[in-house]
């Protein structure tokens, strides 16, 4: 695929991997549509990227999206779905555990209601986690619900081809969900990444270029690309 002039969009592209790979493609020469639950927090933006507000749980309102900007050729999503569990199953807050997976239902209602109004020759990119086939401890709800979102992936590929899924997997990135800054978020980082072969936490940017060759690759569907400094080797 050639994505000078696509449309293209993404879900969470107002921060960190999407908001990476929604400038990208917007340099390429896309028409780029950043969907976020709080667009006000996005700041200003370059040219060729349009941002609407969305909450990827609501199908009514993914519906009523999809509707008002189809037809488009490129549906990415990054978009957490909401909050997450950490910590030991046995002490988890079971509620908390099952919230987790809003990921999951966001990412099924993205391919639902999105992939409908993508041409044959269209590419969905979802974002799952390391955590998914190596699960570190406290990772139990992480590892779960990236293993899910590989799973339906690999799944789904044949029933809307030829339209295209994949996934990218990444490991620890720097991105705004980190809510530390200065010398307390460099030493947190370098205690999550000390083990792994490249031993520094990822750029969303990195991640961004996995996503956009999983768009223009036309013989890639059904497959995770690992971007995780070598997370599953370490």
């Amino acid at each position: 695929m050639d994505v000078a002039g696509k449309k293209a969009i993404i879900f969470g592209g107002t921060s960190g991997i999407g908001l990476a790979t929604a400038k990208q493609l917007a340099l390429m020469g896309a028409q780029v549509i950043a969907i976020s639950r709080s667009p006000e927090k996005a700041g200003e933006l370059p040219s060729g990227i349009t941002v609407k507000s969305c909450d990827v749980r609501d199908q009514q309102a993914m519906a009523a999206l999809f509707g008002s900007c189809a037809p488009f050729d490129i549906l990415i999503s990054s978009a957490t779905g909401g909050s997450r569990a950490f910590g030991p199953f046995l002490d988890m807050d079971m509620d908390a555990y099952q919230a987790s997976f809003d990921k999951l239902w966001g990412y099924a209602n993205v391919v639902r209601f999105g992939a409908p109004h993508l041409g044959p020759d269209g590419a969905i990119v979802l974002v799952s986690g390391a955590p998914a086939r190596r699960t570190r401890p406290g990772q139990v709800a992480l590892g779960s619900v990236g293993g899910a979102v590989e799973a339906f992936v690999r799944a789904i590929a044949p029933e809307i081809a030829p339209r295209r899924i994949n996934v990218v997997s990444p490991g620890t990135i720097d991105t705004p969900m980190l809510a530390l800054s200065g010398e307390e978020r460099v030493q947190r980082y370098q205690k999550l990444t000390q083990a792994n072969i490249i031993p520094r936490a990822g750029t969303p940017d990195e991640v961004a270029k996995a996503i956009i060759f999983q768009v223009e690759n036309d013989f890639v569907t059904g497959t995770t690309i690992d971007m995780d400094g070598g997370w599953l080797l370490s």
